[in-house]
């Protein structure tokens, strides 16, 4: 039974609502813990919400928290929070008055370690490889000899000074530098950005278009080349018009952006001797295929001597080819006069035949044949005349076209060779003008260099240690103290002027300095302590 005494006496405790209660474990919650860190285990996370906000939990081995990221805080996270992940949460406690709960919200999430990133790294790569993003059949051959390189790196690494000294030993080439930053937050939107501003370049704009991009970058941890494995910049690769090196890390550093890249290097340096062939073994190379082709070219000559001499050998000779001809001739030639005399008397015989009757009415006969030849002749020597003018003038009509159309021709082909000669003295042109102004800045470059050497070599950056020039009254420097004389007129000059002096004296050797005494004085009282060595 309870005591009668003790439901009179009232604590003095203060009383509270639930709200107010509420409030105050929120209160105390926010103020001790308003800035933590939390290491644990994603779980529950099933993407944001409809709202745009994110809920899920964090879990260790033996406890779990609650988690929320706002909406606005989602958007601008480099890292977007995923299932069964192990991450480190930054942000601030809190309680959730509806359900008794308290809860983290989280400002900034990060991988926890090396093992999350890479498992976050493979995670991204299989998905990126699904998309096709990395097949072998979407990379491009590297350009044998570009004229323009695009790199893509930070202006102020060694990197770039790597990659310059590299492409200036093997093959000189222009080099265009997009400045980037390569770690941290902003350094990947900003080697997007680059690779995508090198492919939204116009021909013959300002600037020229690179033939070949190059993305490096030096060696580093995991998370220093983390820029490097973002969507943006993988699939910004992906979509380049323009072949891609990779040159990210060391050789054994891998990161996604070189599954993208039409090619991988495994140091700077190595994209540098990828880009350009070797200048020296080109020469090398061109002269042996020049002398290879003089060797073949006087082989085909030799060949071709031997064929004609065996050919010269397989003809018949002069003798051989008129021995039938000329004895043809002699069997002509004996039987010509034969034959001559046969044809006398046979033309003699229709002479004498056609003489002996010469009557009217033969003439008449004569006189009308000879008209019906004529008319015949006069008939189809007019039909020859149309006949053959008719196809002068289709021929003419032939030539005439074809004549317009050679001038037609002509005129193209002037007009096109007065083109590509006007082409060819702008490039002659622009090279000679680059030419000059690399010589130009050679020339100040040696002019600097030996204006430093002579201000290096001069005597007056000797006086300006606090030296003097002595000279006689002629101006002729005085070396030694000898040539002085008492009462000569002297000029001493310093760095910032010339002072006039008279000498008073004759020259003396210089005291020779006091030499230490090396013999243990007798009256030195014993040493307290004995000797080391």
């Amino acid at each position: 039974m309870s005591d009668p005494g003790f439901a009179q006496l009232r604590p003095n405790t203060a009383e509270f609502t639930v709200s107010e209660l509420s409030a105050a474990l929120k209160r105390t919650v926010e103020d001790a813990y308003g800035h933590v860190r939390v290491r644990g285990e994603i779980s529950g996370f099933r993407g944001p919400h409809s709202s745009g906000h994110c809920y899920f939990a964090l879990k260790d081995q033996t406890a779990k928290i609650e988690a929320v990221i706002w909406n606005g805080t989602h958007r601008r996270m480099r890292f977007k929070p995923q299932e069964g992940l192990e991450v480190i949460a930054t942000g601030r406690l809190t309680t959730y008055p509806n359900s008794s709960k308290y809860q983290i919200v989280i400002e900034q999430l990060e991988p926890a370690g090396i093992g999350a990133l890479m498992a976050l790294m493979e995670e991204r790569k299989r998905k990126l490889a699904a998309e096709g993003l990395f097949d072998q059949n979407r990379k491009r051959q590297l350009p044998w000899l570009p004229e323009v390189i695009g790199i893509v790196t930070s202006p102020t690494g060694a990197v770039i000074r790597d990659i310059l000294h590299r492409l200036s030993d093997r093959f000189p080439r222009r080099v265009l530098v997009w400045p980037v930053k390569v770690q941290g937050d902003g350094s990947a939107e900003q080697v997007a950005a680059a690779i995508r501003g090198f492919n939204a370049m116009i021909p013959g704009g300002r600037f020229p278009k690179p033939d070949l991009l190059i993305v490096a970058r030096g060696g580093g941890s995991l998370e220093d080349l983390w820029s490097f494995n973002e969507e943006i910049v993988v699939r910004a690769a992906a979509e380049s018009k323009i072949p891609l090196i990779s040159a990210v890390g060391h050789e054994t550093d891998v990161t996604l952006i070189d599954f993208a890249a039409d090619r991988r290097a495994p140091t700077p340096t190595a994209a540098a001797e990828m880009a350009v062939p070797v200048r020296s073994e080109l020469v090398i190379e061109v002269a042996n295929l020049a002398r290879r082709a003089f060797a073949c070219w006087q082989r085909g000559q030799e060949a071709r001597r031997t064929e004609l001499r065996a050919a010269l050998r397989a003809l018949p000779s002069r003798e051989g080819l008129l021995a039938i001809p000329r004895q043809r001739l002699d069997h002509a030639s004996g039987r010509l006069p034969r034959a001559l005399k046969a044809s006398t008397h046979l033309h003699h015989r229709r002479v004498a035949s056609a003489a002996a009757a010469p009557t009217p009415r033969t003439l008449r006969h004569q006189i009308e044949r000879a008209k019906e030849i004529v008319r015949s002749l006069d008939g189809r020597a007019t039909q020859c005349i149309k006949v053959q003018a008719a196809r002068r003038r289709e021929r003419f009509a032939a030539l005439t076209t074809r004549l317009g159309a050679s001038l037609r021709a002509n005129a193209d082909a002037h007009r096109h060779r007065i083109a590509r000669d006007l082409e060819r003295t702008h490039r002659l042109s622009e090279r000679t003008t680059r030419a000059v102004k690399v010589l130009i800045q050679a020339r100040e470059a040696r002019l600097e260099r030996a204006t430093q050497l002579l201000g290096a070599l001069s005597y007056k950056s000797v006086l300006t240690r606090g030296y003097a020039l002595v000279r006689d009254a002629e101006g002729a420097p005085l070396r030694s103290a000898r040539a002085v004389q008492p009462g000569t007129h002297l000029a001493l000059e310093f760095s910032d002027g010339t002072v006039g002096a008279t000498a008073d004296g004759e020259a003396t050797a210089p005291a020779k300095p006091k030499q230490p005494s090396t013999r243990k004085s007798t009256s030195d009282p014993a040493p307290a302590q004995g000797k080391l060595f």
